[in-house]
């Protein structure tokens, strides 16, 4: 707002022209015995929804929002043991494919231990290097799901040819049994020490796959399209915006299979 008689002077805003990539997105899913934690929804019949469950209907909603954006984004899929592997190595773009990987997709019995990430920035790095060659652009989207157990990695701080972004699913801190604090910490100093582009990392202790379904869904965003993350003010609070109406606290399952 100006002052009365003062002089306007408005300036115009425009963008510098920049090369749009269509992004390599792989996902890097925790199936730690802590991703068997059951959420706070029941699926039908009244049977429990484990954290891997949610985790596979938000990553299908993902991949059918990001293919309604862009239909040449393409997904490939890894799991965090103690070590990260490949689940399916063969970037695609293809529902289908994205379906048969979710359903694959199991918890890990051995004992998790700290998990190190040394190993998924070096697949990271190398898929990179491939999806330059192509005028793509990778992302790794990591989804942690381990309350009193923080990631390790080695990883050069001059290194960064790809983004990472993070969801973190956790328990409630206890002194006794788990510090999410501290492993939240650790991951934003991964991202931070890695990332290529603006990344960004979103937490959730509450058990609600509604509230990772709105935290994957800001995921949509392309990095290279990014603000900074403190400057990020969506999803806007429903009650806040509409509180005439009610607001019914039921869940949506949305089945991997369809």
């Amino acid at each position: 707002m100006e002052a009365e008689g003062s002089s306007t002077h408005h300036s115009s805003y425009s963008l510098q022209p920049i090369r749009f990539y269509n992004e390599d997105i792989l996902f890097c899913i925790d199936i730690g015995l802590e991703s068997q934690v059951e959420m706070k929804v029941s699926g039908p019949k009244g049977r429990p929804i484990t954290r891997l469950e949610s985790i596979k209907q938000a990553i299908l909603l993902f991949v059918h929002s990001k293919l309604t954006i862009n239909p040449d984004h393409r997904f490939a899929f890894a799991s965090l043991a103690q070590v990260a592997s490949w689940h399916q190595k063969e970037f695609s773009n293809e529902v289908g494919s994205a379906i048969a990987a979710l359903r694959g997709l199991v918890y890990s019995h051995s004992p998790q231990g700290n998990a190190d990430l040394t190993h998924l920035f070096r697949i990271a790095a190398h898929e990179a290097k491939k999806s330059r060659a192509q005028n793509r652009l990778l992302r790794v989207i990591l989804i942690y799901c381990r309350s009193s157990s923080k990631p390790q990695y080695q990883w050069p701080a001059n290194q960064k040819t790809f983004t990472l972004d993070v969801i973190y699913l956790h328990d409630k801190p206890d002194p006794e049994k788990n510090c999410p604090q501290d492993v939240y910490d650790s991951l934003v100093d991964a991202l931070e020490h890695v990332s290529e582009h603006e990344g960004y990392i979103y937490e959730s202790g509450q058990g609600l796959s509604r509230v990772l379904f709105r935290l994957m869904c800001v995921l949509l965003s392309h990095p290279q399209q990014r603000c900074v993350q403190d400057d990020v003010d969506v999803p806007k609070s429903l009650t806040k915006k509409s509180p005439s109406v009610e607001i019914i606290p039921a869940e949506e399952n949305i089945p991997v299979s369809q």
